[in-house]
């Protein structure tokens, strides 16, 4: 994340609490990182150096005209600025920092296979035992390479539980035992 985006975000977030609306622009936000992530076609228009910043940012306005004025708002502070291509990293700064205002953990897991329920509810047990922290989203990233298990991330704090992790011990054990 960029520390610019960062700002945004922060202001973003002082500007929906003022507005008492932090929840709406919470969900206007996932929805800008969700859409961003489903469109690699959009993704290149806000990075494209040919495309007007006025173009952009009609587009943007179309796509989400649905959502709050603060998020509409940033879209033409961050165009007026020059800076729409930040738009993705705003919206996941303010993800973030409204999560960390309300005390929820957002854990970031790797695994070989989508989550099962069972699954998830280790990994939710282990996030409460590193944390202590009930409030927990799960963000799940699949990786056929760690072949079974899971890696989690939350905040700095990782568990690697991987079948990948662990066979490279083993080999690690094994060349120093030779």
């Amino acid at each position: 994340m960029s520390r610019a985006a960062i700002r945004y975000a922060k202001a973003v977030l002082d500007q929906a609490n003022e507005a008492n609306i932090s929840e709406v622009v919470f969900g206007d936000m996932k929805s800008v990182e969700a859409t961003l992530a489903g469109s690699k076609e959009l993704r290149n228009v806000l990075q494209s150096p040919v495309i007007k910043g006025e173009d952009k940012k009609q587009a943007l306005l179309k796509i989400f005209e649905g959502n709050s004025e603060v998020t509409k708002g940033l879209i033409q502070i961050l165009t007026s600025n020059k800076r729409i291509n930040l738009l993705g990293g705003v919206a996941s700064s303010f993800i973030n920092l409204y999560n960390d205002s309300k005390g929820v953990k957002t854990a970031h897991v790797t695994t070989a296979v989508p989550l099962s329920a069972e699954l998830e509810n280790q990994v939710l047990a282990k996030v409460k035992e590193m944390t202590g922290s009930e409030n927990v989203t799960i963000i799940n990233k699949v990786d056929e390479s760690i072949l079974g298990g899971f890696i989690l991330r939350v905040g700095d704090l990782q568990y690697n539980a991987s079948i990948a992790n662990q066979l490279g011990n083993l080999k690690r054990e094994f060349s120093k035992s030779l």
